[in-house]
């Protein structure tokens, strides 16, 4: 075994808790079996779990109790658990293997909670690495891909990736160990079975130490793919605010790191044309969207706005004295009362305004901004476009449309975190119409603060 790579990966450290994942076939069973033969010399406590796909019958349920008892001869813990991939994968539009392979991860994580394991061996070979590496090549890929199958992820590790296939079946034949063979392997309706069959011998015809030289081939390629994220994280660490970048500071990248940026803060998997798509979008100047899956980026006042819903305007309502009126899009309510104004306060904080009620033309609505608004705000002496007021706060696209703006038949009435027109400002005694803003209960909505 190689036990170097377990070291430089700290695959499986003294006092782990380890779960191996166990089909029943030979590379797992090898990779179970050493580990518990050594348990004691390397110090670990050794469990298994075993996910049966419901894709084989009778065999597949066979694989299952053939690992329950070797498991139980042997006084080791193991949690068993049975699925249906294949109706899985058409409710999740996923391919087969896609599908089993999410499903069989889903309980390996839980079955590693259940049994208190701080290690997940799978029984990957070298000889699944060169497959991997190969078919990434063949679907195309970037340096992640041909990288391979990466000796650890999180508290998963693959403690046979340094081993062939060849030094597995010699294992099992030196220690008289019998094992379970999934039949669908000498068939070529898979990929990796028909690439396993048909081009991998072509390549160790080739050259016999091929599976070694496309291990270190993937080692080589993942050191490079670590430093290239390396960058892109200490890019985003001086540049993203938590909502936006530099466009010039992201076009000035290298394409390289600047691809892995844009990776690192998209929800969802790029596409190569995605990332090509949105490194051009950077490139340009004005006001722009581009979405992309998962998220709408916005090119605004020089900045690249990510995971940005695209605006939802605020539906127009009228307002009705003695009501309450929702505005769901913004998470508030406003609130219409009668009175007389005592000369106290026109506004607190921009939460409540009082409008003269002799000086309404007609219906009050709320709703988003609208090309051509204009305010003469209460005090200033000055009549400015909304669009205006709106660019001299510094205030997005998003932000704009998230201001509620209150109008009548004459125009702009007032507008929250700006202020009151002038004509519907009421003297001492004078009949009023409050508008009461109000944050609705169990709503979180950054843009209510300060309204």
């Amino acid at each position: 075994m190689n036990t170097e790579l377990w070291q430089s990966c700290d695959m499986l450290p003294r006092g782990a808790a380890v779960l191996c994942a166990v089909s029943g076939g030979a590379d797992s069973l090898c990779l179970l079996h050493f580990l518990w033969k050594n348990r004691e010399e390397l110090g670990l406590r050794v469990c298994a779990a075993h996910y049966e796909h419901g894709l084989r019958g009778e065999e597949s349920l066979a694989d299952c109790a053939f690992v329950e008892a070797w498991c139980r001869e042997r006084g080791i813990p193991c949690l068993t658990e049975h699925g249906d991939a294949a109706a899985f994968a058409e409710r999740e539009g996923l391919g087969l293997e896609e599908a089993a392979r999410t499903l069989r991860y889903d309980f390996l994580e839980r079955a590693a909670d259940s049994l208190g394991c701080t290690r997940i061996a799978t029984a990957h070979t070298a000889d699944d690495n060169a497959e991997t590496l190969l078919l990434n090549l063949v679907r195309g890929t970037g340096l992640r891909g041909l990288g391979g199958i990466p000796p650890r992820r999180g508290r998963i590790v693959r403690p046979l990736l340094g081993v062939t296939r060849a030094e597995v079946e010699a294992y099992l034949r030196e220690n008289g160990l019998e094992h379970r063979e999934d039949a669908t392997n000498g068939e070529d309706l898979f990929r990796r079975n028909r690439l396993r069959h048909r081009v991998l011998p072509e390549l160790r015809a080739l050259n016999p130490a091929f599976d070694e030289a496309a291990a270190r081939t993937a080692v080589l390629l993942r050191e490079d793919e670590d430093c290239l994220s390396g960058m892109a994280q200490r890019f985003l660490g001086q540049a993203y605010d938590g909502k936006s970048l530099p466009v010039k500071d992201l076009a000035a990248l290298h394409p390289a790191v600047a691809s892995r940026a844009l990776r690192l803060l998209c929800p969802r998997a790029l596409e190569r044309r995605h990332v090509d798509a949105a490194l051009a979008f950077a490139q340009g100047e004005g006001l722009g969207y581009l979405d992309l899956p998962g998220l709408r980026l916005r090119r605004e006042q020089g900045r690249l706005w990510f995971d940005e819903a695209a605006p939802r305007p605020i539906a127009p309502r009228v307002l009705r004295p003695g009501s309450v009126t929702e505005l769901p899009e913004l998470g508030l309510r406003v609130r219409v009362e009668e009175g007389v104004f005592t000369g106290e306060e026109i506004h607190s904080v921009f939460k409540f305004f009082d409008l003269k009620y002799e000086n309404i033309k007609g219906d009050i609505v709320c709703s988003s901004r609208r090309p051509g608004d204009r305010l003469r705000l209460a005090g200033r002496g000055v009549t400015k476009s909304l669009k205006s007021l709106f660019l001299e706060a510094g205030l997005t696209q998003a932000e704009r449309d998230a201001v509620p703006v209150f109008r009548d038949g004459e125009g702009v009435l007032a507008v929250p975190g700006f202020g009151l027109a002038q004509r519907c400002l009421p003297a001492r005694g004078e009949r009023i119409l409050r508008l009461l803003i109000e944050t609705n209960e169990g709503e979180k909505k950054e843009h209510a603060e300060g309204y």
